[in-house]
């Protein structure tokens, strides 16, 4: 858990390579947002930041909402409040279970 995007970028950094499966990435946070966040783990050069799976939390689910959460490189988004039935699809569809 991150308490804002700098701490996540940080976290992720500082994590050996392929240390997280999925990243659920709140994109309403101080300091730096989930997007800005998503940005700098994909440019970050590490290997593992190409392919791990980054996933929007967002109330916000307009279709320009989505859009910005894949062009910032998340690979999809889930709307809060959560549907854990949504939700575990997509932790099964992402993790290839």
């Amino acid at each position: 858990m991150a308490e804002n995007g700098s701490q996540a970028v940080e976290r992720f950094l500082a994590s050996p390579e392929n240390g997280y499966a999925l990243i659920l990435m709140d994109v309403q946070m101080p300091v730096m947002n989930g997007y800005q966040a998503t940005e700098q783990i994909r440019s970050s050069g590490r290997t593992d930041a190409a392919t791990v799976p980054i996933y929007a939390m967002t109330a916000n689910t307009f279709a320009e909402d989505i859009a910005r959460a894949r062009s910032a490189g998340m690979n999809g988004h889930i709307a809060k409040p959560i549907d854990i039935n949504a939700l575990m699809q997509v932790l099964r569809t992402a993790l290839g279970r």
